[in-house]
Formats: structure tokens, sequence, C-alpha cells
């Protein structure tokens, strides 16, 4: 299986295969109150569908727009007041990176998921700086990407499994680094502060880092919370980047 790709349990469908997949508002993230409100962006008719289908039988989700490119999306974000915007990459006319730009720098506080192919490196690394909250591959399984968009919407973020030793890889192997990424140390964070950013750059989510180190979920979103601000970084995505540049996860 390529490392493009993220392996899915046996049966469940990618996103091309329009599955219905019921979701319950247990599943909602704590802190999200209402339903989530949702963009999808996206020059493939059938991607939309396939996702605004899924989302329809959902109790927490609920898809206020469609765009077939950049510009659309922006625009719909500001009419809609959404929460999430599920951002394809490589549409025509305004793309997905200045789309995502143009979102996350405007004042109605919408995050961005990507949804990729991950079939043109440079344009994830461009989404990576312009402010998106995850990377996910198209033929993840819907009801992973719906949790995706729950998760990004309670103000976490996330790389999906898979995606995230190959874009660190890729990122910080390149011979020219982005002048927005410079390299870090992690000088000044406490024992456990290092064990979380660990953790982080290994992909886990707040709940799953929790777990892993016997705290509340309350806590481990503190911890994040301090190192984004200790280390300067805009958002959980640039802590994955610190995290292997400081040698505490490896790609190998």
């Amino acid at each position: 299986m390529s490392e493009s790709t993220v392996e899915q349990n046996p049966g469940t469908r990618s996103v091309a295969e329009q599955p219905v997949v019921k979701q319950s508002a247990a599943e909602q993230p704590a802190d999200v109150v209402g339903p989530v409100r949702v963009v999808l962006a996206d020059d493939q008719p059938l991607v939309r569908t396939a996702l605004r289908m899924v989302m329809t039988d959902t109790a927490d989700l609920v898809v206020v727009g469609e765009a077939a490119n950049g510009a659309e999306a922006v625009r719909l974000v500001e009419e809609t007041g959404a929460d999430v915007v599920v951002m394809d990459l490589r549409m025509p006319g305004t793309d997905g990176i200045e789309a995502t730009r143009l979102v996350t720098s405007g004042p109605t506080g919408a995050r961005v998921v990507v949804l990729t192919t991950f079939d043109d490196d440079d344009h994830v690394y461009g989404a990576l700086h312009a402010g998106a909250s995850g990377f996910l591959v198209k033929d993840m399984a819907l009801d992973d990407i719906l949790a995706a968009v729950r998760i990004v919407a309670a103000g976490d973020a996330l790389i999906a499994p898979g995606v995230t030793r190959r874009l660190i890889k890729e990122f910080t192997g390149r011979p020219h680094r982005p002048a927005a990424a410079p390299r870090r140390g992690t000088e000044g964070i406490t024992d456990r502060e290092r064990e979380v950013l660990t953790l982080v750059g290994s992909g886990l989510s707040n709940t799953e880092i929790a777990a892993a180190l016997h705290i509340s979920i309350a806590t481990a979103k503190t911890y994040v919370t301090r190192l984004l601000s200790k280390l300067d970084a805009r958002d959980r995505v640039q802590l994955v980047i610190i995290a292997y540049e400081a040698g505490l996860v490896s790609v190998a």
C-alpha cells in the first residue's frame, strides 16, 4: 500500500463510493454546540455528492454550501458563517491553497480540512502554510472523514494516519524550505510537555493523548495550548513539524 493512502477496515468504503453512514449526536465533540456547518469545496461533483449524502444522514453535521472552486468557497463561508470547509486543493481559478489562506485569515473563524489525492506534494505544503487544520486523503472511509470534521470543528487539528510520515519526511527534506517554517528547538518546555509534543508529532488527537498519558482531555488540550505558545507555533500541524525536527518522532 502506498504511503499516500490510509488503510481502511474491511467493509468500509471511500468517498467515491457514496456509502450512507449514520452518526449519532452523541459522537459530537463536547465543546461543539449545535450542528457543525460545513462547506464542501471540490471541482468533482461526485465527491461533493458523496460527502453531502453522508452528512445529510448525521444529526450533528449540516452542509450549508457547495463550491466548485476556491472563490466560491470563500464567498460561501462569508455568507453562511460555516464552521468547517472540506477543501480540495486542485480546483480551477482560485485554488484550494489561496482559498484556505483567505478563509483562515478572515473574520469568520472557519477552519479548513484539506481533502487531497496527495498527487501533488507542493499543494499540500502550501496548504500547511496557508493555515489548514487537517490533511485527509480521498480514499479514506467516509466515517473517518466525518470524524475529522468534528475534531477540527471542536478546535483540534489532525493529519490523517498514513499522511503524517510522508508529509513530514517530504516537507523537512526539501532543499529549499519555506521561510514560514524555520527550524525551532524545544528548549523551555517541561518533560511532560515534551511527552505531549511527541504524541502530537505522532498524529494523536487530544483524546488519544489523554488516554496514553492517563490524563483528562481538558488537561491534554491545556498542554497543547502551552506548546503552541511556548514554541510560537501557529497550529497543531506546525507542532508536528517541530516534533520531527527535534528528533522526537521518526519517519523511519
